[in-house]
């Protein structure tokens, strides 16, 4: 078998096995879990089940449409530059992360495009149920993204100190604070991951952007 079809086979197989662990995990939390449950798992890791409009993490661009859109957009624009890098030879490395950021997108693109036809949203403690496609909780393009990993790794309380209160950024003095307070799912992470990989090893990767 050649490098290209082995390459091509590898891209494909982590983008069907991400977007299935995704969407497992997720129709798992939505129906078994009511909005806003945490289940303590360790100290430092809970399941918190969230739903949100926007981006990885929770952060909002545009309106949902727009974002909803883009992200329908990314998936051809990714898959065929994948394609042009495996064309060229690129290195496995760059391969497999340019692979989780289109599984990434692609398990988050589910979410928007259909989780607001095939479920219900009830209000806590009632968990979300399967429905007639179209008699969700939403129009088609608006389902809220699940989000359920959270590690509150560890938390303190800001110090009364003048000088650094009066810093830009920083949290008011007394303020509780949690480090890490983002909830996020598996589609992010493996967005994340794999970005991280390839700015801290470029040179290793061989990344390059090439078309």
């Amino acid at each position: 078998m050649s490098r290209k079809r082995k390459l091509t086979y590898l891209a494909i197989g982590i983008v069907v096995l991400v977007v299935l662990i995704d969407q497992i995990i997720k129709i798992w939390v939505k129906t078994h879990m009511h909005l806003g449950e945490d289940i303590e798992v360790f100290s430092w890791f809970h399941l918190r089940f969230i739903q949100n409009n926007g981006m990885a993490f929770g952060w909002e661009i545009g309106g949902k449409y727009l974002l909803t859109a883009f992200r329908l957009i990314m998936v051809p624009v990714i898959s065929w530059f994948i394609y042009r890098q495996i064309k060229a030879r690129r290195s496995t490395g760059f391969i497999v992360c340019l692979a989780l950021i289109l599984a990434g997108n692609l398990g988050n693109v589910i979410d928007c495009l259909f989780y607001g036809l095939i479920f219900n949203n009830p209000a806590a403690p009632e968990v979300a149920q399967f429905v007639s496609f179209g008699d969700g909780y939403t129009s088609l393009m608006l389902g809220r993204v699940v989000d359920m990993f959270y590690f509150p790794l560890f938390e303190w309380t800001m110090p009364d100190w003048g000088w650094l209160n009066s810093l830009p950024f920083i949290p008011n003095a007394g303020e509780h604070c949690t480090f890490f307070s983002a909830i996020f799912n598996f589609a992010d992470a493996a967005i994340s991951c794999s970005i991280i990989t390839l700015l801290l090893f470029p040179k290793k990767l061989k990344v390059t952007f090439k078309i």
